[in-house]
């Protein structure tokens, strides 16, 4: 590389005018350029030298890169390649880092009101507890758009896996736990939630089918809960009610039936008595009224009139 030095301007003043060291010279145009160049604008000095194809213009691309997305996510979103925006996105990702690097060297505080610690101490002294390496965390920070930076760290322990989430303060130098990777990875106590109640499927299918009986629904329990619940019903409960009795079975002729007069045996004389007269006994046997039987009552049945009540009336 050849060393120049200046020695002087030209006469309009719009180049540079240089010397090498062999005493060869050069001219050197002023320009835009070089201007912001010796203003130390060297982000300027970058946005000129690439011709901008984008559809983001450079202080988008920066802005998006700031607020925590990836190169390649704006250049996707920019319509070109990571190589052209990089020139735009390379200063904004250094300040990420350097903001990741200061905020590990923060006071983290704690909600217990503890002693102060240092981030990065407490992340390194909780990982060597279990065999982790402190090197082993990914670091990143990236700024909200009410201008706090939020610091994430992702770990991988045999414990545990997960990214953790600090909101720093630069101001005051400090950081706070914002999710239970956090308090993990700085070695606060994490509360267990406690576990859920074993249901009793069983137990439930009583409960609704009590409360049904209780509401009077038709559905019937199961199991030992029918007996308590549900009293059996009377056998005549189920049994068909007796059939209406027809007219002719009530008539006195179907009820009593003709029952022809039998003759009775003619008796024997014993040795040495006298024989009975026949006519004493045809006599004796026409005058006994005829038998009649009473009428059955059938259960449930209207009473039957008697034989006098249909030949003579009701006496009423």
């Amino acid at each position: 590389m050849v060393h120049l030095t200046l020695a002087g301007t030209s006469e309009d003043g719009k180049r540079l005018l240089l010397v090498s060291d062999t005493g060869e010279e050069f001219t050197l145009d002023v320009d835009s350029r070089l201007r912001s160049a010796l203003r130390g604008d060297t982000s300027r000095l970058g946005q000129l030298e690439i011709p901008m194809d984008s559809v983001l213009r450079p202080r988008d691309i920066q802005a998006r890169i700031r607020a925590g997305e990836t190169p390649e996510a704006v250049a996707e979103a920019a319509r070109t390649t990571v190589e052209k925006i990089m020139p735009f996105a390379g200063p904004v990702l250094a300040e990420r880092a350097h903001v990741a690097e200061r905020a590990q060297r923060s006071s983290i505080r704690r909600r217990s009101g503890d002693g102060a610690r240092i981030l990065g101490e407490a992340v390194e002294t909780h990982l060597r507890s279990v065999n982790v390496g402190a090197d082993s965390v990914t670091w990143d920070a990236w700024r909200r758009e009410d201008g706090r930076w939020v610091l994430t760290a992702a770990y991988a322990a045999q414990a545990r896996t997960g990214t953790a989430t600090f909101t720093f303060d630069m101001r005051g130098n400090y950081a706070v736990a914002e999710d239970d990777d956090a308090r993990w990875l700085v070695g606060d106590q994490i509360a267990t939630p406690p576990a859920p109640p074993t249901q009793d499927d069983l137990e439930q299918v009583r409960r609704r089918r009590a409360a049904a009986v209780d509401e009077g629904a038709e559905e019937l329990p199961l199991g030992d809960d029918a007996i308590h619940l549900v009293s059996p019903a009377p056998v005549e409960a189920y049994l068909e009610p007796p059939a209406a009795p027809s007219p002719a079975a009530e008539s006195p002729a179907a009820e009593i039936p003709a029952v022809a007069p039998t003759e009775a045996p003619a008796p024997v004389a014993e040795p040495g008595q006298p024989e009975p007269p026949a006519a004493a006994a045809d006599e004796e046997h026409h005058d006994a009224p005829p038998a009649r039987r009473p009428a059955r009552k059938g259960r449930g049945r209207a009473s039957v009139p008697s034989w006098d009540e249909i030949m003579f009336g009701s006496k009423d």
